[in-house]
């Protein structure tokens, strides 16, 4: 029999909170944590909007020494395992630690850092040769994105599977996915997963700027984010991070643990047919939904909730919408779809973590988080896109998707942990 695998613990470094409670009181609410750049001066680039977390590592509870050695994106991964550890009731010192593993997706790795050091050792671009006499010590660490999900297992003394995911934008949904798998199969029994990054940086700021991707909305930057409304022209950056503890739910509910849902299906694809491109049917995508319900044995009517990709551009909101038809069939018009992107931006590889939790969340409090800035609806979009308002609503099988540049497409489904009862 197949192993059910429970989410027992969640921590989160969002834009606008830090800690599940802030996160998700600013979505059901229906707040936005977009802003103009602050982290540097963006005035040269065509987007300067982004939705930025305000960390303090010390408030924590890292070191200084901790500060200086991690990149952003690792010092939010480290702080949400720490979260989640805790609010999962966890004793670390009473697990295996050769059956406890670290899953970390993340997008651009310690680009922050990279980018930082660069600016040194080159004399701010001016030298060809640079002085690696200038470089810190840590130089190596920001290269190798394994780093990231060591430091992880440093901190809570996982010895079992460790494994950075770095898969684009599915990265957050891949990595807890392939923690999902390792519980299943029996080769770990309880995995650190979720997906942290760090992107707001000029470099990553102009790549976008470079392909248009993103909004040039900057005299609105509370309602840039605007996916599925017809206004929308490109997605708002976004950073943060979302770690969870899993476990086998049977071993959960022997030490009396609260489980906020349970994951019962995974499934990925590849479109290999454009970097950034998408095909308007959406096939792909459907594809992996159905492969993910198949999996966690559900059926197409059984879905409550859809929390999309939601980017906010009109190539994906297309596509992503045409991949739900087609994976639900007639019972995509009647589930609630919402994208929290439109409060919170895209942050890379750490989004489908961030919206996993959303889900979870969702499942345990029985509420749909809206879209914000859903003013205007798109007349070739008609599915319920949960516009301004969450909803109360009884979750019991929710699914998450996401899509990535290189043509990656991911599904994972979680459900309420007495669903199949209550069926």
């Amino acid at each position: 029999m197949t192993r059910r695998v429970a989410i027992t613990g969640i921590g989160v470094v969002a834009p606008g909170g830090v800690g599940v409670k802030p996160y998700w009181d600013l979505l059901v609410s229906g707040r936005t944590a977009t802003r103009t750049i602050t982290s540097f001066d963006p005035t040269p680039f065509r987007s300067r909007v982004a939705a930025e977390c305000d960390f303090d590592a010390a408030r924590e509870g890292l070191t200084p020494q901790e500060t200086r050695r991690m990149d952003r994106a690792t010092q939010f991964a480290v702080a949400c395992a720490g979260q989640a550890v805790a609010d999962s009731g966890l004793e670390l010192g009473d697990l295996d630690p050769f059956r406890t593993g670290v899953s970390l997706g993340s997008a651009v790795g310690c680009t922050t850092s990279l980018e930082r050091e660069y600016v040194v050792v080159s004399n701010g671009g001016r030298e060809w040769q640079v002085d690696e006499d200038y470089a810190v010590r840590h130089l190596y660490d920001y290269l190798v994105p394994s780093s990231m999900a060591a430091e992880v297992a440093w901190t809570t003394g996982a010895q079992g599977p460790c494994a950075v995911i770095s898969t684009g934008c599915t990265s957050g949904l891949d990595a807890v996915g392939h923690a999902m798998q390792l519980i299943e199969e029996g080769t770990t029994d309880v995995m650190i997963a979720g997906a942290t990054d760090a992107p707001i940086s000029p470099i990553t700021v102009a790549c976008f700027d470079t392909i248009r991707a993103t909004t040039p909305r900057n005299d609105e930057p509370e309602t840039a984010s605007r996916p599925f409304d017809a206004t929308r022209n490109g997605f708002v950056l976004g950073e943060g991070a979302a770690v969870f503890v899993l476990e086998e739910l049977g071993r959960a509910r022997r030490r009396g643990a609260h489980v906020y849902a349970t994951i019962d299906g995974f499934a990925n694809r590849c479109n290999a047919f454009h970097m950034t491109g998408l095909r308007p049917d959406g096939r792909e995508m459907a594809a992996a939904i159905t492969d993910a319900l198949d999996e966690g044995r559900w059926n197409p009517e059984d879905v409550s909730y859809v929390n999309a990709h939601g980017s906010g551009t009109k190539q994906n909101d297309r596509h992503e919408t045409a991949a739900i038809k087609r994976a639900l069939g007639e019972h995509a018009y009647g589930t609630p779809v919402s994208s929290i992107k439109s409060m919170i931006g895209h942050s890379l590889g750490a989004i489908g973590s961030l919206e996993l939790a959303a889900c979870a969340l969702g499942i345990d409090q029985g509420v749909v988080p809206p879209t914000a800035n859903l003013h205007h609806p798109d007349p070739e979009l008609d599915l319920d896109y949960v516009p301004l308002t969450a909803r109360e609503r009884r979750l019991d099988v929710v699914l998450s998707t996401g899509s990535g540049f290189g043509g990656f497409q991911s599904a994972v489904v979680l459900s309420h942990p007495e669903a199949r009862e209550r069926r």
